[in-house]
């Protein structure tokens, strides 16, 4: 047996190691065939109806009628290519509102909707995670069980409620309503991302003097940031395609959300049925820009405290 001395050290040479590199699609997590078959069947099933009313919605009114959208590829120079369905979408009140209004009263409705209940839930999880006062194991499970309740079963005593505030068809009515439905989830996502947090930030703030809002604001906030865009892209999106609760509370007129301009396009005879698929993509560009801007902390933040060890 042979052994190589280093020069000037005296000490043998270690034997150069070898890494293997696994190929491209074997290693550890990496998708077998059929499953990556299985997914691109799926997002081709998904993506098929968002095509076609893509088509659609540059097609006029008698094309639509007269033939499918996938017609439109066999004679793409043929068909009658035109923007007024989103022109007159935008402009005109075939739903009783323009639909550029409408998008403006979405965004009224939604952003607040989505930012109060984050900063209402931030708080409710930090005491729940890192405070200690009696009651306080019960009341979270009071909360997280108000998950189980449908929404339904609060909007008749919600209506009468508001009738006698004088909140019905105001923004105030749908914001509240929002925030109350939205509170349980965003409790349940926010303790359990906290709870895994390293508890030795935490006593370091102490030993330093710092309150429970200053911990709370300067280190569990930026910390949480998975969890709390994860909790956004949920309520945003659930708040701005909501039909039933804007609706019941805002109705129709000047406060008309986007949801219910286009189902009011259609009207009782499907006069503005050209116009369905131009508005429905009008109402899905700010939910792709979230998700789009969101997306690097979503799954962060859902499976972040699932798994400990």
């Amino acid at each position: 047996m042979t052994t190589t001395i280093q020069p000037g050290t005296g000490t043998p040479a270690e034997e150069p190691q070898i890494l293997k590199q696994s190929k491209m699609g074997t290693g550890a997590g990496s998708a077998t065939w059929p499953v990556r078959v299985g997914l691109l069947v799926l997002c081709v099933a998904w993506m098929i109806p968002a095509l076609g009313m893509l088509v659609n919605s540059f097609r006029p009114r008698d094309e639509q009628f007269a033939s499918g959208w996938w017609t439109a590829f066999f004679n793409p120079f043929g068909s009658s290519w035109t923007i007024s369905n989103y022109t007159t979408v935008l402009t005109s009140d075939s739903a009783g509102i323009p639909m550029s209004q409408a998008f403006i009263n979405s965004l009224i409705v939604a952003l607040p909707a989505t930012v109060i209940p984050i900063l209402i839930a931030a708080f409710a999880a930090y005491s729940f995670t890192f405070m200690q006062w009696k009651g306080r194991d019960v009341v979270f499970v009071i909360i997280v069980g108000l998950l189980v309740v449908p929404n339904q079963v609060a909007f008749v005593p919600l209506v009468k409620l508001y009738s006698g505030l004088g909140l019905n068809g105001t923004f105030i009515a749908v914001w509240l309503a929002h925030i109350g439905f939205g509170m349980p989830l965003a409790v349940y996502i926010l303790r359990s991302y906290m709870s895994g947090l390293p508890t030795a930030v935490i006593e370091s703030a102490k030993i330093d003097g710092a309150s429970h809002f200053t911990t709370f604001w300067r280190l569990i906030m930026p910390m949480s940031t998975p969890a709390l865009a994860s909790f956004a892209i949920f309520q945003f999106l659930w708040v701005w395609n909501d039909l039933l609760v804007a609706l019941i509370f805002l109705g129709r007129g000047d406060n008309t959300v986007a949801t219910v301009a286009l189902q009011g396009l259609q009207g009782q005879t499907g006069a503005g049925r050209e116009l369905i698929p131009a508005a429905g993509y009008i109402t899905i560009i700010v939910p792709i820009i979230v998700f789009l801007a969101l997306q690097r902390y979503f799954i962060r933040g859902m499976t972040s405290g699932a798994v400990k060890g």
